[in-house]
Formats: C-alpha cells, sequence, structure tokens
C-alpha cells in the first residue's frame, strides 16, 4: 500500500496512522466470523507494529489466516473513514516494546494508565505482530 500524502486523503490518514492511539484489528475466526479486538499499534510508514499477550485468540487466529483489517474510529459523523486491510504475521525479531522509544512516546502514559512499567507491559504484552497493508479505503 503506497499512501500519497501529497493529497488531502492521504495526509490526514498519515497523521491519522501516526497519531492515533486505539485501532481496532478484525481477524478471521475459525469459524470464518470475524473477530475485532482493539489494539495499540505503531506506524512506521509501511508496516503496524503490534504487541499481544500470548494465548490471545487473534494469535492462533492470525496462524490460521493471515487476513486482517486495521480500521480507526470515525469522526463520529460517519466521516474520516480509515480501513487498512493486508497479512499479519507473528515475529520474533522485534524488540521488546520497551526498547522501541517511538512506542513508548506513544503509550507511555497509556501503560502508567493501566498500572504497569514499561517494563512490565513488555513482559505481559511479549507477541509482537506485524501487519503489512495492501489496501486502504476511506474518505
Amino acid at each position: 500500500m503506497m499512501l500519497d500524502t501529497t493529497t488531502e486523503f492521504g495526509a490526514r490518514v498519515e497523521r491519522r496512522l501516526r497519531e492515533e492511539r486505539i485501532g481496532w484489528l478484525t481477524t478471521v475466526g475459525r469459524d470464518g466470523a470475524p473477530q475485532p479486538s482493539p489494539i495499540w499499534f505503531l506506524w512506521d510508514g509501511g508496516t503496524f507494529l503490534v504487541y499481544s499477550q500470548p494465548k490471545q485468540l487473534k494469535l492462533g487466529n492470525i496462524e490460521r489466516n493471515p487476513k486482517v483489517a486495521l480500521h480507526l474510529d470515525s469522526d463520529g459523523l460517519g466521516g474520516n473513514i480509515v480501513v487498512v486491510t493486508g497479512e499479519a504475521r507473528i515475529v520474533r525479531d522485534v524488540p521488546p516494546a520497551n526498547a522501541i522509544p517511538e512506542y513508548l512516546d506513544k503509550y507511555r502514559s497509556g501503560i502508567a494508565r493501566i498500572g504497569m512499567t514499561p517494563e512490565s507491559f513488555a513482559r505481559a504484552f511479549s507477541v509482537e505482530i506485524r501487519i503489512t497493508p495492501k489496501k486502504l479505503r476511506g474518505h
């Protein structure tokens, strides 16, 4: 997915992907039903990095079927829609969350709000998911 940041839509999407704190990751369940989960994510301009607790249903769903959708909330009036579809994989070559300054900059206050330190968060959310976007839609 190439994001054309010279357009109003592309610039808005890029800003939201960098600044939004919560996204919704939809995986495909064993029965074929969509399984949405709220997530924290880091957009690096080409892929999304998500940390998960082990043994979450979304991990098994991704292993069985890597096709996912990630969407951001609208503006509450049906506008500012951002939906990205792509493929997810569980990766092992990514440092823990507490070793990625950009992730900590984005989520430090959220980590504290849930009563964790960056180190305890990294231990609890120890499974890394990398999402490669294929298509973007929205308005």
